[in-house]
C-alpha cells in the first residue's frame, strides 16, 4: 500500500495536516478525491452536497440555503468550496445564486465556524475562451453575455478576494485546468458515451487548446495552496505543464470507443449555430441539455495557461504525463465496465 504524505513545497516544507476539513461539493469528482486524500492523512473530513452520504460524513444541502448544513461545519480548520453550477448552459440567475450569493454564504459559514483558511475553486474558464499567448494569474477575467460559466467564476473570485482584503478570513483561489482521471464524469464518462454514439464533434478541426491535469496532481497543488502561508491571498493556476489540442485529448475517447481516425469536426461558426438552435429548442421544451454554444466555445479555446506562479511560490510540480494519465483512465473505464 502506497504511503500517503503531504506534498513538499518550494523550500522543502510540507503543510501541516489540518485537524478538520469541511468540503462543499464533497460527493463530486474533485470533492470526493480531496476528502479521501485528507482522510487518508488523518484529518476529520466533513462535507455537504446536494444528496447526503452519511457514510462519508456528508450532509445534504446547497449553497443558497446554508442554514441546512452550516452546523456541520462548526470547528473546521480548513474550508474548501468546490461546489458550483456544473453546467455550460445554466441560466444567469442560477449562476448568480450559486457563484455570487452562494459563495458569500460559504464565506460566512467558514468565518462563523472558526476556519483559518478558505479555499475557493474557480476555473481557468474565468480567463475566457479567447486568451492570447500565455495567460497567468494577472490576466483579466472574461466579461460579457456569453461563456457564462467563465463570467460566473470570475464573479465568484471577486467575492473571495473582497473577503480576504477586508481581513475577514485568509483566502486562496485555485483555478484548475481540465481535471481528468479515474472517476471523471465530465472528461471521461460523458465524452466516451458520445464517442460510442458517434456524436463527439469538435469545432475548428480540434485545434482548440486543452489543459489536462491529472486528479492526483491537482490534489497536490490544492494542498500546497491551502496549507502553506505562501498561498494566502493568491490565485493559482493548477494545471499541467503544457497544453495539448482538444483533438489530441479526445482522440483517445474515439479510439476507446472502437472507432478509427479522430472525432469529426465542423467550423466553429457552424457549431455555434447548430448548438444555439438545439439549446433554444430545449429551453422552450424545458428539457435540460448541455448541447450549448458555450461548450463549443470551450472546445475552441485559444492560448496557453502558465503554472509558473504555483511552481515558484508553492513548489507545485505536476508529475503525471498525459500518456500515463490516459492509461490509468482507460484502466478505470475497463474496471468499471464502461469499456469491454
Amino acid at each position: 500500500m502506497t504511503q500517503v504524505a503531504m506534498p513538499v513545497g518550494a523550500a522543502g516544507q510540507s503543510p501541516a495536516v489540518p485537524r478538520c476539513v469541511f468540503i462543499t461539493g464533497a460527493s463530486g469528482f474533485i470533492g470526493r478525491a480531496l476528502a479521501q486524500r485528507y482522510r487518508d492523512l488523518g484529518a476529520d473530513v466533513r462535507g455537504m452536497d446536494l444528496h447526503a452520504d452519511l457514510a462519508n460524513n456528508v450532509v445534504a444541502g446547497d449553497l443558497t440555503r446554508p442554514e441546512s448544513w452550516s452546523e456541520h461545519a462548526k470547528g473546521c480548520e480548513l474550508f474548501i468550496n468546490t461546489a458550483a453550477v456544473v453546467s455550460l448552459s445554466a441560466s444567469w440567475q442560477e449562476y448568480s445564486d450559486v457563484s455570487a450569493r452562494g459563495v458569500r454564504n460559504c464565506l460566512d459559514v467558514a468565518i462563523a465556524s472558526g476556519a483559518k483558511r478558505f479555499v475557493h475553486f474557480s476555473s481557468i474558464a474565468a480567463l475566457g475562451w479567447r486568451c492570447k499567448g500565455v495567460a497567468d494569474e494577472r490576466n483579466e477575467v472574461v466579461i460579457g453575455d456569453v461563456y457564462r460559466y467563465g463570467v460566473a467564476k470570475g464573479a465568484s473570485e471577486h467575492m473571495v478576494l473582497a473577503a480576504h482584503a477586508a481581513g475577514e478570513i485568509d483566502c486562496t483561489i485555485v483555478r484548475p485546468g481540465d481535471v481528468y482521471g479515474p472517476g471523471s464524469r465530465a472528461w471521461l464518462t460523458e465524452p466516451l458515451k458520445m464517442a460510442k454514439a458517434g456524436q463527439l464533434v469538435l469545432p475548428n478541426g480540434g485545434r482548440g487548446r486543452w489543459t489536462p491535469v491529472y486528479i492526483d496532481d491537482l490534489l497536490d497543488g490544492v494542498m500546497l495552496a491551502a496549507g502553506l502561508s505562501e498561498g494566502r491571498g493568491h490565485i493559482f493556476h493548477i494545471s499541467a505543464a503544457e497544453s495539448v489540442s482538444v483533438g489530441e485529448f479526445f482522440s483517445s475517447h474515439w479510439r476507446w470507443a472502437g472507432r478509427s481516425g479522430a472525432p469529426r469536426t465542423v467550423p466553429l461558426w457552424l457549431a455555434l449555430g447548430l448548438t444555439s438552435l438545439i439549446w433554444r429548442v430545449c429551453l422552450l421544451l424545458k428539457k435540460p441539455n448541455e448541447t450549448a454554444p458555450d461548450v463549443m466555445r470551450m472546445f475552441a479555446r485559444t492560448g496557453e495557461i502558465s503554472i509558473d506562479k504555483a511552481r515558484r511560490l508553492l513548489g507545485y510540480n505536476p508529475k503525471m504525463s498525459l500518456a500515463e494519465g490516459l492509461r490509468h483512465s482507460e484502466a478505470w473505464l475497463r474496471e468499471t465496465g464502461q469499456l469491454s
